[in-house]
């Protein structure tokens, strides 16, 4: 989905109400900036439940349920921690979708496997009991620009993740 023309909340917004669904965030990466433009449309409280900032391994372990093993063996910069804080935020708070973001916004940080612009952003749907049909997509970008720059692209796209994950489960 392409946000350049409008608001990513807005967008969320439309998506989420018509469909009477319900969305939590675990940002890491972003600071709480996913959260943030959610917040800045009006009504939002209708749809939006929690942003919980889990900066730290000890933060995604205990309020996201990531595991110490994926922690130790992936890094926290990884597909397999942001699927496991989506799914995670996702089940906690008892949302339709769960969003999270874990990367590298620098200046500092970045190795060669993961320099500074990384972000891994997963989505996770819930789908009613005995249906078999809930699922995590991961995906991991790279941007460009200075810490600010990199945290609005992450949460941007992490906005246009959910409303193309959205949008697949209409077709």
């Amino acid at each position: 989905m392409r946000m350049d023309d409008d608001d990513p909340g807005e967008q969320v917004q439309a998506l989420l109400r018509r469909r009477e669904e319900t969305v939590a965030l675990a940002e890491s990466a972003t600071g709480g900036l996913v959260g943030s433009l959610i917040t800045d449309v009006p009504g939002s409280s209708e749809y939006f439940d929690r942003s919980l900032v889990t900066y730290s391994n000890e933060a995604k372990m205990e309020h996201l349920g990531v595991s110490r093993e994926t922690l130790d063996a992936e890094g926290a910069v990884s597909k397999p921690v942001a699927r496991e804080m989506a799914r995670g935020v996702c089940d906690r708070a008892g949302t339709t979708w769960g969003i999270s973001t874990t990367g590298v916004a620098g200046p500092s940080g970045g190795t060669p496997e993961k320099p500074v612009g990384i972000v891994c952003i997963a989505v996770a749907v819930t789908a009613p009991w005995g249906t078999g049909n809930s699922e995590t997509v991961v995906e991991r970008y790279e941007f460009d620009g200075d810490r600010r720059a990199c945290k609005r692209q992450f949460a941007e796209q992490a906005l246009a993740d959910l409303c193309d994950a959205i949008e697949r489960q209409e077709r």
